[in-house]
């Protein structure tokens, strides 16, 4: 029976990140850094491969990592383009910030990505 692993693109495409980031993550939190990050199960030919049951591990990883959750950090793509779209409608910044923390708390079961598209799409009416 063959094995299917999520390799660097698969990890960035399920964090909604871009695998430049999960490269980048990778060699800043190396094996036995503060904060490393989840060592792969396999590797071929170099390529990096972590079992799918793994990707919460590299969420709450990712969640974990210094400043994030308490404002830090850079936002998200989906984020950045909410914004925009937020404010080419009239919201300042606090406003949009606002309404996509009480849309996040009326749809819990969305994810952040999920609802900033669903917001920009709701914009174009």
């Amino acid at each position: 029976m063959t094995e299917h692993y999520l390799g660097v693109l698969g990890i960035a495409e399920a964090m909604d990140v871009t695998r430049h980031a999960v490269h980048k993550w990778r060699s800043r939190y190396p094996n036995g850094s503060d904060h490393p990050f989840p060592e792969p199960d396999v590797e071929i030919d170099g390529a990096p491969g972590w079992r799918a049951e793994r990707l919460e591990e590299i969420v709450q990883w990712r969640d974990g990592l210094p400043g994030r959750g308490a404002g830090g950090g850079r936002p998200t793509a989906a984020r950045q383009e909410y914004m925009k779209a937020a404010m080419a409608r009239g919201l300042d910044r606090d406003e949009a910030t606002r309404a996509l923390a009480n849309f996040a708390e009326e749809f819990p079961h969305m994810t952040e990505p999920e609802l900033c598209a669903w917001l920009i799409e709701r914009f174009q009416y």
